[in-house]
């Protein structure tokens, strides 16, 4: 609050450093920003909507406010002026009584209804300092700024809505900004200096440099000529963004200016610049800040010496020691920052060295000693780490908690306990208070060595000490204690977790459920069941209800806190919860839902509306039923990611219609559409297999002037290349533009054009794509990887071998990945003897089994009837530790269905869902399948209503297959039952409206 209070309130006058006249300038450069620079703005960072940001040409706008500004008593019906609330007047009481109105959230009247009951004076300034008031509760602050503005002859301000753009920015909610920007102009509310700098301040803060740039050339375009702090932000901006040929022309035009940098814009600087090894621009910079800024030599050196070490420049760091040398310029400071940048380069010799000279010198510190553990650490030199130790000892120092901390987790994982123990012990005895780092260490040394009554009493003392333990420190303990078979102990870790408050996640719960499966504790695991299930209902009552049964946790006197709004998001999490309760409440008619959530009564954000439609997202047509109402609510007003999320549940549920008019919505509301929108939608078509639509939506997308990003075209080529509504011309030339405008496509979307043009016989057309991305800096070997891969996949056994024999005369090797891929594809292609000779040609060179040929090896063996086989395979991955992938346990369910194993397939799929991986949409898929072929299709049923239990959402080929299989057994009751749920489902995600 202070620092919003400091920039908003302080005079234009007071940001520029004034220098005197007579001052020489090193640079002479015109006044306004270089051409050259805006050129390569133009066509490198800016976006291709400029935010547009000029001054209005409207005459009214020529005001600075609106005159006079006068504020209506709501509840006397009558206008008071400001000067019944004057500035010589105490308005504090004014000011304090709002914000409590504002801030509070109270059953009942809503915040506008209380504050037209107040019935006290409003102007500008009570205005403002209530706004600063609410500073991080953006959503509170912009409704009743909001509020202020729907009163009858009460007008904004300049000042106010400076606040409100501060507000909004520190929130990163940038389209507020813009939002507000827009309806300062149409108020005819002058843009100041201020206005410029905090709209610049949070681009840059946010790494927006387009954004920043833009508006610095919008600013200068209005006739307001930027001051200190305008380019001191847009300086600090580029350093932070590493674009240095920027920064220095910046530099250049503020030195022109007679502008000087502070110490750490210095620092920024010359970290940015010394990414161009451009002696001379350095030396530049160096001579105007010791000549024209009044920086000592020495504190210049200094800078520049931490800029190299920072950015891992040694020899250069080297150069400019050896030069402070000379100059008998080399300080302790200097010592430390050269003796880091050496540690953490390896160049430990050189290290020592300089810790020879400060002891000559008597400069040596802890500090300097801790670099050295730090550095020889890194090198995996643990004894001479620890001779430092010995050396400090001696010497009289105290090593720093974060040495022994590094020492001590070095000790650890070579298995050596009782010497990190003993450090321990020595840093207690130092004096040295531990923290969480220490802590976490410790106690995963004593479960190691399964001294839990120790684990229990370091914990005991942490919390007596105050100290508080993260979630990350806690999850180490619990796979720890499991690791080591103490599953219930980790039970009770998790339940001293909820007493404090923090919540561990799903797959650490399971990992504690399946340890206590294995030991046969069946009241344990119920209990951790219990617990999973308070976690997932999301229900902070329930949550805190449950704390009584943890009794440790209740005697310490730790409650979880009962405020659940998230200040930095700005949303109210109780809130949504109620309101998906309602939506999710499907036997009501939307009237009905309709007038539940206007009794409610709740506080609607952008952000709220988002987070619920994400919930609701299986339920598609009540959420848009929801985004319909709550876009007509007043004071509210969807944004961008609102409304993409409607647009993406409509086409979730084929409703592209529906779709198409909340597109069109969107811009008759002026609601900016991005790149993403058009993505979302080309999605939906293509998801549906509708590509003729999608490449349509495309072309559309380019004809508007909105220019696709890498998502765009990746998603659009994985639907042109895949097998239903395949257009190979139309994927081959959107892949070619994707590499034509510089959009390098990730890993999976080369996966999937290779294997589409391998499918199709192009292999001549696919090994000279590789090429091409490999000249673009795609990684050659991971290129021709996706490639054996992608001609595996197509059946292409030969060519692939043939590939593998060319690949050392391009400089690649035969990878784990390749090999999987050519076993895979033998053991398919019925070459079961090539395959196997390969598995052992694999060992031969050094490359262990993956899970992926261990799989393959699985499902060949099932193929053949050999069961016992494929069960040996399965072990053996399990002693050798192999990764067990959802894809592994769906060949082991579908090779015991395919062997009429149902029993052993069952007790497969129920250990997935306790302890993970758990079933994804295929696993359930193929299951389904399977028992419906066996006979087994009222299982397979029960199947799809758990799919809806786990929020996986069936597909039509689920409920076409059960639907079969129902009618195949004759129960054409349960079949019928299918249907009734499928159209069920199908009217739930559609707008009926």
């Amino acid at each position: 609050m202070r620092k919003a209070t400091k920039l908003l309130c302080r005079p234009s006058s007071l940001l520029q450093l004034r220098r005197k006249s007579s001052q020489t300038k090193p640079y002479e450069t015109n006044q306004s920003t270089p051409a050259s620079l805006y050129q390569s703005i133009s066509s490198v960072i800016l976006p291709q909507n400029e935010l547009n940001t000029h001054s209005t040409t409207d005459p009214k706008a020529q005001r600075s406010m609106r005159s006079p500004t006068v504020c209506r008593n709501a509840s006397m019906g009558e206008n008071v002026y400001p000067n019944n609330c004057s500035k010589e007047e105490d308005v504090s009481p004014i000011v304090q009584r709002i914000t409590e109105v504002v801030r509070s959230d109270q059953a009942g009247l809503s915040m506008e209804e209380r504050l037209d009951g107040l019935g006290l004076p409003c102007n500008p300034e009570i205005v403002a300092m209530v706004l600063k008031r609410c500073f991080k509760v953006c959503y509170l602050a912009h409704r009743f700024f909001n509020w202020v503005k729907s009163r009858q002859g009460l007008y904004h301000s300049t000042e106010t809505y400076n606040t409100m753009l501060y507000i909004a920015g520190d929130a990163k909610q940038f389209g507020l900004m813009e939002r507000l920007i827009e309806e300062m102009e149409k108020d005819g509310c002058r843009k100041d200096i201020k206005t410029w700098t905090i709209l610049i301040m949070h681009y840059g803060n946010a790494g927006s440099v387009g954004k920043a740039l833009s508006t610095f050339q919008s600013m200068k375009k209005s006739g307001c000529e930027p001051d200190y702090q305008v380019y001191k932000v847009i300086l600090a901006a580029l350093c932070n963004a590493e674009k240095p040929e920027l920064a220095m022309e910046f530099y250049k035009e503020m030195v022109s200016k007679n502008m000087s940098l502070n110490l750490k814009l210095f620092q920024m600087l010359l970290n940015c610049l010394v990414e161009l090894d451009d002696k001379e621009c350095i030396r530049a910079v160096r001579g105007d800040m010791t000549k024209a800024m009044d920086f000592s030599e020495n504190k210049v050196y200094v800078c520049l010496l931490k800029s190299y070490c920072v950015k891992g420049k040694l020899k250069a760091a080297q150069e400019v020691f050896g030069e402070m040398t000379k100059k008998n310029m080399v300080s302790t400071e200097a010592y430390e920052i050269f003796l880091k940048g050496l540690c953490r380069g390896g160049m430990m010799e050189e290290a020592s060295e300089i810790i020879n000279s400060l002891k000559i010198n008597s400069l040596v510190s802890n500090k300097a000693y801790g670099f050295l553990i730090e550095g020889f650490l890194r090198k995996g030199d643990m004894d001479k780490a620890i001779g430092i130790f010995a050396t400090m000892s001696k010497a009289g120092l105290v090593p720093a908690v974060s040495s022994y901390t590094q020492a001590m987790q070095h000790l650890f994982r070579g298995n050596k306990q009782q010497d990190a123990f003993k450090l321990f012990d020595e840093m207690l005895e130092q004096g040295v208070k531990p923290d969480t780092v220490v802590i976490t260490a410790l106690v995963a040394g004593y479960i190691s060595l399964g001294k839990i009554s120790e684990v229990w009493g370091v914990l005991k003392g942490t919390r007596e000490k105050g100290l508080k333990l993260s979630l990350k420190a806690y999850t180490v303990f619990i796979k720890e204690l499991c690791r080591a078979s103490f599953p219930q102990e980790a039970l009770k870790v998790i339940e001293e977790m909820m007493g404090l408050g923090i919540f561990p996640s799903d797959s650490i719960i399971n990992l504690v459920i399946g340890c206590l499966t294995k030991i046969g504790n069946s009241e344990l695991v119920e209990k951790a069941k219990t617990l999973r299930q308070v976690f997932n209902s999301g229900s902070v009552g329930a949550q805190q209800g449950y704390i009584s049964f943890n009794n440790n946790c209740a005697q310490s006197g730790m409650v979880l806190s009962s405020d659940t709004i998230d200040e930095k998001s700005c949303i109210n999490h109780e809130d949504v919860k109620k309101v998906c309760d309602i939506l999710y409440y499907r036997r009501r008619e939307w009237s009905e839902i309709q007038k539940m959530l206007e009794k409610e009564n709740f506080c609607y954000s952008p952000e709220m509306v988002d987070l619920i439609l994400r919930k609701c997202m299986r339920h598609g047509g009540v959420a848009l039923e929801f985004f319909s109402w709550v876009g007509k609510r007043p004071n509210y007003k969807h944004n961008t990611c609102t409304y993409s999320m409607a647009i993406k549940i409509a086409g979730g549920a084929k409703d592209f219609q529906h779709m198409r008019y909340l597109y069109h919505e969107m811009r008759r509301n002026r609601c900016p559409v991005v790149a993403n929108t058009w993505t979302i939608m080309i999605s939906q078509y293509g998801q549906a297999g509708l590509t003729e639509m999608a490449l349509r939506a495309f072309k559309e997308m380019k004809r508007e002037g909105y220019q696709p990003d890498r998502f765009t075209y990746k998603y659009l080529i994985l639907f042109l290349c895949g097998k239903k509504g395949r257009k190979i011309i139309e994927a081959v030339q959107i892949f070619q533009e994707m590499i034509h405008n510089v959009c390098m496509p990730d890993k999976e979307t080369i996966d999937t054009y290779l294997s589409m043009l391998c499918e199709v016989g192009k292999i001549e057309d696919a090994r000279r794509s590789v090429v091409s991305l490999c000249k673009l800096g795609f990684e050659m070997q991971v290129a021709y990887s996706v490639l054996v891969k992608a001609m595996c996949r197509a059946g292409r056994i030969d060519e692939s071998l043939e590939l593998l024999c060319d690949l050392k005369k391009i400089g690649c090797t035969i990878d784990q990945y390749m090999y999987a891929s050519i076993i895979h594809s033998l053991l398919r292609g019925g070459r079961d003897k090539e395959a196997l000779d390969k598995v052992e040609e694999m060992k031969r060179v050094g490359i262990p089994c993956t899970s992926y040929v261990y799989t393959s090896l699985m499902v060949h063996f099932f193929k053949e009837r050999n069961s016992g086989k494929a069960l040996e395979i399965f072990r053996k991955m399990q002693e050798e530790g192999c990764k067990l992938t959802v894809v592994t346990y769906s060949a082991l369910i579908r090779g015991f269905m395919n062997n009429g194993m149902v029993k052993e397939a069952w007790d497969i799929f129920y250990k997935m869902k306790l302890k993970g991986p758990f079933p994804d949409f295929e696993t359930y898929s193929m299951f389904m399948c399977s028992l419906c072929k066996a006979g087994r299709s009222e299982d397979a049923l029960l199947l799809i209503h758990e799919m809806f239990d786990m929020g996986i959402i069936p597909s039509t080929v689920n409920f076409r297959t059960v639907f079969y299989g129902l009618n195949r057994e004759g129960k054409h009751y349960l079949a019928r039952s299918v249907l009734q749920e499928k159209w069920k489902l199908n009217r739930e995600r559609k707008y009926f409206n």
